[in-house]
């Protein structure tokens, strides 16, 4: 299968990559990209050790850099592609944002926002998940597995 430039499946490798960086930085491998128009505006992956900083998700790393990129704070005509599903705090980031789209790749049935019952996106938010799903939790498998073994 080819990929086009501006498929899902790409943006969502693209994010792949960013949670392999985060891997390699010995960070939960988390990653994310914000896509406005099919152009990547926004790479980010986890932080939250590197910066010491509990609020440094991807998801709030690429709407920061989204924002400072196109000049403004709301991302309506934007798509957050991320491998893990966003939390309540990256969710709630998400409903100030009113991000367009977020597409996900592995569930997260601990933390991740859909385990709450209460609505926590923007009403105008359209959501996909799974998107690679297999890769995405394979990758966090293998970093708590190694941490696992430290």
């Amino acid at each position: 299968m080819t990929l086009t430039i501006s498929s899902d499946e790409y943006f969502m490798k693209e994010a792949l990559k960013e949670a392999r960086k985060a891997f390699e930085r010995d960070e939960v491998p988390v990653g994310a990209v914000v896509v406005c128009d099919k152009t990547i505006v926004a790479r980010a992956h986890n932080l939250t050790e590197t910066l010491n900083d509990v609020t440094a998700h991807a998801e709030m790393q690429a709407f920061t850099a989204a924002a400072n990129y196109l000049g403004g704070k709301y991302l309506k005509d934007c798509t957050l592609y991320v491998t893990l599903e966003p939390c309540l705090m990256c969710a709630g980031a998400a409903y100030w944002t009113q991000i367009g789209k977020i597409i996900y790749g592995a569930s997260d049935e601990k933390r991740g926002f859909s385990t709450f019952k209460t609505k926590v996106l923007h009403p105008s938010t359209q959501i996909k998940n799974a998107l690679l799903a297999d890769e995405s939790t394979q990758l966090l498998q293998a970093f708590f597995e190694k941490k696992r073994k430290l």
